[in-house]
């Protein structure tokens, strides 16, 4: 099966320094790495605590600047081993996929988007 554990949680935000800063020194997570997409609109933080490699929380500035009151949870990933052969077989069941294609980052993390039975944004990801 696909998934290992939880990977990270994606939460868009409007400014990304200013939700760094916050989580940092409000909930006391450390920033693990900070990069712009290969897109070139969309800039990515991955925070966690004391150095772990359990869920990261993603921070996405530049996805959606219309965000919702109540919640800006993005969506979930999971990681998993060996992303291409995920994809094809995602591509294989009743599944609406959101990418055509696995995304590269410039740091080498791979991942695919699709959506779950509500409509719920799940990301595969590799690092």
């Amino acid at each position: 099966m696909a998934g290992k554990k939880i990977d990270h949680v994606g939460i868009m935000v409007k400014d990304i320094d200013r939700s760094i800063q916050f989580y940092q020194d409000i909930v006391g997570m450390e920033l693990k790495d900070k990069l712009q997409h290969t897109n070139g609109v969309i800039v990515l933080a991955f925070l966690g605590f004391n150095g772990s490699d359990e869920t990261d929380l993603e921070l996405i500035q530049g996805y959606n600047d219309n965000l919702p009151e109540e919640g800006k949870v993005h969506h979930i990933a999971l990681t998993v081993d060996d992303i291409e052969e995920e994809f094809d077989r995602i591509k294989s069941l009743d599944v609406v996929l959101i990418d055509n294609e696995i995304t590269t980052l410039p740091n080498g993390y791979r991942y695919f988007f699709f959506h779950g039975p509500e409509g719920e944004w799940i990301e595969f990801f590799q690092r």
